[in-house]
């Protein structure tokens, strides 16, 4: 039995080498719309960002590191499936799709949801930074 294993891992090992195509798992998909164009970011954690469907471009460290703490921060309101209705006023409105599940909410759900309040500047950060469009 131990041989079986070990064949199956040395067999993994020789086909990631020979040009397999491996990707790291995305994060999250987030998308705001609202006012002026739709905003679309394809976070992967192995460092790339995608932007309104793209080609994948490099993510600054700093911000894959809050692209990180923000997916492990949305992940408990992803799993209870939170949506927040837009009140009178909002601008935008965001859907962060997880492997957990998805979160909806407008942009004035940050003020009683700090988590919220980060990823919506995650998105202006990264669309500056990252996309090199306004945010």
């Amino acid at each position: 039995m131990r041989w079986s294993a070990l064949l199956a891992l040395a067999a993994g090992v020789a086909a990631t080498g020979c040009g397999l195509n491996i990707q790291p798992a995305d994060l999250f998909l987030l998308t705001r719309t609202g006012q002026g164009s739709t905003l679309t970011l394809l976070v992967s954690d192995g460092g790339a960002i995608t932007c309104d469907g793209g080609q994948a471009r490099s993510l600054p460290d700093p911000l894959l590191l809050r692209a990180r703490d923000l997916a492990g921060g949305l992940a408990a309101d992803a799993r209870a499936k939170l949506r927040i209705p837009s009140p009178p006023g909002s601008v935008f409105r965001y859907r962060i799709r997880l492997q957990a599940g998805t979160v909806v909410f407008p942009d004035t759900a940050g003020s009683t949801h700090p988590v919220l309040a980060r990823a919506e500047l995650f998105a202006v950060q990264a669309a500056a930074q990252a996309c090199h469009t306004a945010g």
